[in-house]
């Protein structure tokens, strides 16, 4: 009735408007960008946290780094070794630092699993694939007979040259007619190269007789164990070997396992030759299980002998067959009778250098083992001072290592 009326009573000619309905949504235009604002938040924290890039993003490239024989190459990271047998790396790929002949150049890779830097061969032919530890030839020690050295795929290693064996000529000077007719001591101080601070110490505050013994790794071994000679101290070479719960424990990059061919283990050990030069000897760092393992051990052995090297056992594994192994190839051999830093407090090492002393008296030689902790250096440099009023001679490894073969 009332639109009637107001039909009747509307101006003739006008028709009157019609009112639309609006479109309301549940939420206003604020709501919605702040749900989408908290979408990208909550999706850009997933990625951070679940997203291992060490690198932050940085472009990265996955290559493939094999070697053309077939090797079972491993990552050569000084700081924090990545695992054995990897083929195939994620890596951050930087400009070329030089190119070779060919097709051949040497690139940085960062390690996407660490993000060390490490120097990588590329090109065609025999060379592609070589890995990082193959790039770049340390530089040729002072004071090096160029006839005792054989150019490998890494670099200089030691080798025969007729009558000459790097175990003699670079063995430390002794008084060997003197050592035949009384008890001597050999310490052997490892675990160096790697830090030069307490490298240098071990070379500066202890005397030429003391024997150093280098790892392969650090920035620059070699400087330093050219150092040590020059300070008339002879020095032996740490080969990284397999201990029993490996890889838990790992030695470093290109460690010997016995979980690879004789030929795999063998390219591994010219590596670690190829680091430095001047060394008498190489000994193992670590290595409980490979010094056990006969089929292991056996090629290393002969390797030695074939390079006119000794072979030091540490001794840290009572069922080592490096007695036996060396005494089949003519390889002068010694061990290591007691750690003397095994407990590293001054009154046990002072124990541990007394019962040193004791088995000197009682077998004629005996060989003393300690890493470079400044309180071990402190001790064994002190007790050094006294040992020939006690009618012991001090002397280099090599000197006991003959004695101990001669008796």
């Amino acid at each position: 009735m009332t639109e009637t009326a107001d039909d009747l009573s509307a101006p003739l000619g006008q028709d009157k408007p019609r009112r639309k309905r609006r479109l309301r949504l549940p939420f206003t235009a604020m709501q919605a960008l702040a749900v989408m604002l908290g979408l990208f938040l909550v999706a850009f924290a997933g990625f951070a946290i679940f997203n291992k890039d060490p690198l932050g993003g940085e472009p990265m490239t996955r290559m493939a780094i094999r070697d053309s024989k077939g090797t079972d190459e491993k990552p050569a990271a000084e700081a924090a070794p990545a695992s054995h047998g990897q083929e195939t790396k994620q890596a951050t790929k930087e400009a070329p630092k030089e190119a070779t002949s060919g097709e051949q150049k040497t690139v940085t890779m960062i390690d996407g699993s660490t993000g060390a830097r490490h120097d990588v061969v590329i090109g065609a032919g025999d060379d592609a694939g070589k890995s990082e530890a193959a790039s770049a030839a340390p530089a040729v020690m002072a004071g090096i007979d160029p006839k005792l050295l054989e150019k490998s795929r890494y670099g200089m290693i030691p080798t025969v040259s007729g009558d000459l064996k790097p175990f003699n000529v670079y063995a430390a000077e002794a008084d060997r007619a003197k050592a035949a007719k009384m008890p001597v001591v050999a310490i052997v101080i490892g675990g160096l190269g790697v830090g030069a601070a307490k490298t240098t110490d071990a070379i500066m505050k202890l005397p030429g007789a003391v024997t150093l013994a280098f790892t392969p790794y650090g920035a620059d071994p070699g400087k330093l164990a050219e150092r040590a000679r020059a300070q008339r101290h002879e020095i032996f070479l740490q080969i990284p070997m397999e201990p029993y719960d490996f890889p838990d424990n790992d030695p470093g990059p290109q460690t010997l396992l016995t979980s690879l061919t004789a030929d795999q283990n063998t390219d591994r050990l010219y590596w670690h030759l190829s680091r430095m030069q001047g060394y008498a000897g190489i000994t193992n760092f670590m290595g409980a299980r490979f010094v056990a393992t006969e089929p292991a051990m056996q090629p290393i052995i002969r390797e030695a002998s074939r390079r006119g090297l000794g072979f030091f056992d540490d001794g840290s594994s009572p069922r080592s067959i490096a007695p036996q192994a060396a005494g089949s190839f003519a390889v002068p051999f010694g061990k290591g009778d007691i750690a003397l830093d095994a407990v590293p407090t001054p009154t046990e090492i002072d124990r541990a250098l007394n019962k040193l002393e004791s088995v000197a008296r009682e077998r004629g030689v005996a060989v003393g083992t300690a890493s470079a902790l400044p309180v071990s250096i402190e001790r064994v440099g002190a007790w050094i001072k006294t040992l020939s009023d006690r009618g012991i001679l001090l002397v280099p490894l090599t000197t006991a290592m003959l004695k101990s073969k001669s008796s």
